[in-house]
């Protein structure tokens, strides 16, 4: 009698194992129904700066590895300086409609001012709402958590290892390397001895670990290059060229470990990863791509100021070594990933100005856009008793197609038109020779599409917090211009 129940016992017990180990099995080794997402976004850096785009001054391996494991594209947007690209990767919109036309530092400047999520689309929401886990680690800069440290959550990240940005009256958090001051669900400390993308590389790695039988959604704003110029834990240099060398090999490091994670876990062939810049580099530094010195044109809206790098790499679905010349920009990022993750874009299309390139990274070689913009550049910001309002009622932008260029400037009128093909180092105006044919024709194509924006841009839409100490003091409005 014991010797049949004690059968009975291990029998029920090995059974038990045997379903969790396979469940276990296959949910870590595939996600059929919905792909893992990983966006990683870097932080002022331009083409010249990645070896598998032609840069010369320094040697990317890892970063050439996920290009050469998807698809590199050629001419993708972004916005020419940190909030404007930022929120228009969030929301799907243009800086004219979602009002953050140029930078405002939240945690330095207040005001009142933060991303409202209850006044705009978030693209975190909508993953989550689809069903994933979610977790940010890196830069966010858009809330101050001290007013708001459930601002992250309402965004819907289940997790998140951010630094606070520099808040104003807290030495401290202008830390973002050594010793850095960072913010989790335990609240805001500094992390002596660490270095802060160290640690938030290792954050992200943990989430992906715990959630390798989950879908999981990524988001990686790293906070190199950006400055200050720091020496990293891999290398030390007396100078800041040699300082940005530092850190952008420790960005490739970054990339190659959490790569690799994603291999270690299981889940690498179903996880789409993402790789992009905010806006071009630092305008103290220059690198050589392709033979050419290119200073960094952070804040312009040159082609090395807002045409950045963007990979995207997918085994299960991308073909590998594939390169493309259709026109995106991060309007389209939005649209893009609700697509990948199955979500429904009807109820967003009408506040939304992007495309969803999904059939790009299906194989089609034709781009679903006829043009794309990027607008504004320098922190023309400022606050009024009325909150932050942009300086420009109508901010400087520029359109290109697929070969021409052109320039708008704050009063609505053609300031420049380039031909980008012949002349990609936009050295001639050809407003004074549009001739009769093609140019001219093209040029009138995009003076089409500028008339049919909006003839004043929207100011940043949010419900004003309440008044903080530390708040910019409307007096002071010409001051946040020069910064």
């Amino acid at each position: 009698m014991v010797v049949k129940w004690l059968t009975g016992i291990l029998r029920f017990s090995l059974m038990v194992s045997l379903f969790f180990s396979c469940g276990k099995t296959s949910s870590t080794n595939q996600h059929p129904e919905k792909p893992n997402i990983v966006f990683i976004l870097i932080d002022d850096l331009g083409k010249e700066w990645i070896s598998s785009y032609g840069a010369e001054d320094i040697s990317t391996p890892n970063i050439d590895a996920l290009a050469s494991s998807g698809l590199k594209l050629h001419h993708a947007y972004c916005m020419p300086q940190c909030t404007p690209s930022r929120v228009t990767m969030l929301t799907g919109q243009y800086p004219f409609r979602h009002g953050w036309v140029n930078h405002w530092d939240v945690p330095r400047w207040g005001g009142g001012a933060h991303f409202d999520e209850t006044m705009n689309p978030s693209l975190p929401r909508e993953i989550k709402k689809a069903g994933y886990k979610t977790c940010i680690a890196g830069k966010w800069q858009i809330d101050d958590f001290r007013v708001e440290p459930d601002a992250l959550v309402r965004n819907g990240f289940d997790d998140y290892c951010m630094w606070t940005g520099y808040e104003t009256g807290v030495e401290a958090s202008a830390n973002r390397y050594q010793d850095p001051y960072i913010f989790t669900q335990a609240g805001s400390s500094t992390y002596t001895g660490r270095f802060g993308p160290e640690v938030f590389r290792e954050y992200l790695e943990d989430f992906i670990r715990t959630n390798r039988d989950s879908s999981f959604f990524v988001y990686y704003p790293m906070v190199l290059p950006h400055t200050p110029l720091v020496n990293t834990p891999d290398e030390s240099s007396d100078s800041d060229l040699g300082r940005h060398k530092a850190m952008v090999r420790f960005i490739d490091k970054n990339v190659g470990s959490i790569l690799n994670t994603l291999v270690e876990v299981g889940v690498r062939d179903n996880t789409l990863v993402m790789l992009t810049t905010d806006n071009g580099t630092t305008r103290a530094i220059s690198g050589t791509r392709m033979g050419i010195e290119v200073p960094g044109a952070k804040s312009q809206t040159t082609e090395t100021g807002v045409c950045i790098p963007f990979i995207i790499s997918w085994p299960a679905k991308i073909q590998a070594g594939s390169e493309s010349s259709a026109l995106i920009d991060f309007t389209d990022i939005f649209p893009t990933l609700l697509e990948v993750v199955g979500v429904q874009l009807a109820p967003h299309r009408e506040s939304m100005d992007g495309v969803s390139f999904l059939p790009i990274l299906q194989g089609q070689a034709a781009s679903n856009r006829e043009w794309i913009l990027s607008m504004g550049g320098g922190n023309n910001a400022r606050l009024t008793d009325q909150g932050v309002e942009n300086q420009y009622r109508y901010r400087d932008r520029v359109l290109r197609n697929h070969r021409f260029k052109l320039y708008i400037n704050t009063k609505r009128a053609p300031e420049k038109f380039i031909d980008l093909q012949d002349d990609p180092q936009e050295l001639t105006n050809l407003l004074d020779s549009l001739g009769t044919g093609e140019v001219l024709e093209n040029f009138n194509q995009l003076m089409k599409v500028a008339h049919s924006f909006p003839k004043s841009d929207q100011d940043p839409l949010y419900q004003p917090n309440p008044p903080q100490p530390w708040d910019v003091p409307v007096t002071a409005k010409s001051q946040v211009w020069k910064q």
